[in-house]
């Protein structure tokens, strides 16, 4: 019976309802990766119509890349659940290495880095984790199993060396599951997740997301932004994610910029949805 249950988890977590006959294609999109000499994809899926929107569809569906910090959010759950950490208002102290992202030199709550996407933090939340219990964790989400089961190689670097890899379409599913309280884990432990992803907070609208960055094997630079956008109480979820060959392209402000140009497309952001 568990081992039936948990092929349920892994199923359910793989299947996002990307089907033809629900999807549509908008290459109109283009225009906004190529202002930024960025390529690409970009999928959102209207929850209230079981709707998605996607540019690239090849890529978002079937082309898998490192992770990079988007893992955050699977980390701070697993974190969380296995009790590692209480919340997001733990502390996990500094490690006296200075680092070229000053926000991440001093002592930080959970929320703080996740916000500030400090990669020690996390590491050492998974060194505290463990192995064991992270690839078991792993295998119950199905996570990142596009071709085959993703296997930790180094505990605090497997979701940056590319030894494990997502698509764009398994992200916008486990977001989508982690809004409704779908994934296998406690109600409160979805909840401190999704309150740190909360960005943005105003009258019009609210925006959830986790960024990611890091080096594609080839050595591009790859970004991700996932989430989700409310407005009228009504979710869309969303992923983007760039590409550049130049390794120097810095996609700190550039990810964010790209999604509200397309968000704003579709007339976002002004509480008319």
């Amino acid at each position: 019976m568990r081992s039936l249950l948990m092929g349920m988890v892994v199923y359910c977590l793989a299947l996002v309802s990307c089907s033809p006959n629900n999807v549509t294609e908008d290459n109109s999109l283009k225009k906004h990766f190529d202002a930024h000499q960025l390529s690409g994809s970009f999928g959102m899926f209207d929850n209230s119509q079981g709707q998605f929107t996607v540019y690239n569809l090849p890529r978002f569906r079937d082309s898998a890349y490192l992770p990079a910090s988007t893992f955050k959010i699977v980390n701070s759950l697993i974190g969380i659940q296995t009790g590692t950490v209480k919340d997001e208002n733990t502390v996990i102290p500094w490690d006296g290495i200075t680092r070229s992202i000053p926000e991440w030199n001093r002592d930080l709550t959970m929320k703080d880095a996740f916000q500030v996407s400090a990669v020690p933090w996390f590491q050492e939340l998974a060194r505290r984790i463990g192995k064991d219990t992270m690839q078991q964790w792993l295998d119950t989400l199905g996570y990142a199993a596009y071709k085959s089961r993703a296997v930790i190689n180094k505990i605090d670097t497997f979701w940056l060396d590319n030894s494990i890899k997502t698509t764009a379409d398994e992200q916008l599913g486990l977001v989508k599951r982690l809004y409704f309280e779908q994934l296998p884990f406690f109600s409160r432990t979805q909840q401190i997740v999704r309150r740190m992803m909360l960005r943005e907070d105003n009258t019009n609208y609210k925006l959830s997301y986790k960024t990611g960055w890091a080096s594609t094997e080839k050595g591009h630079t790859l970004g991700w932004l996932v989430g989700w956008i409310e407005e009228n109480k009504h979710p869309y979820f969303f992923v983007l994610q760039v590409e550049s060959p130049d390794k120097k392209y810095d996609l700190t402000t550039v990810r964010l910029t790209l999604l509200k140009e397309i968000l704003k497309q579709y007339g976002f952001m002004e509480g008319k949805k």
